[in-house]
């Protein structure tokens, strides 16, 4: 999973307009997203998620959001791969 958004991220900074925000490569998915996300997450999420993270989020760089899930995707799996597991005698009773 980390792979593919590390991938997306790349792909997007490269082949992507120069310094596109992601606020404007939603726009250019789909003209009337951007109408329609407050009133969304206003209802669904709250004004605060509004106001204090998704308005910040469609500014910032367009490779960044999938950039931001690759890295957490690797820090969990690395967290999962590193648990201590349980000691088990190996003794035969």
């Amino acid at each position: 999973m980390s792979a593919i958004f590390l991938v997306a991220a790349v792909a997007i900074a490269t082949f992507g307009p120069e310094s596109i925000s992601l606020g404007q490569a939603l726009y250019l998915l789909d003209h009337d997203v951007l109408d329609k996300l407050p009133a969304w997450s206003t209802r669904t999420l709250g004004t605060w998620m509004w106001t204090a993270v998704i308005q910040p989020l469609l500014v910032r760089p367009a490779w960044l959001v999938p950039a931001s899930a690759g890295i957490v995707c690797i820090g969990l799996s690395m967290s999962f791969a590193y648990r201590k597991t349980s000691h088990r005698s190996h003794r035969r009773s």
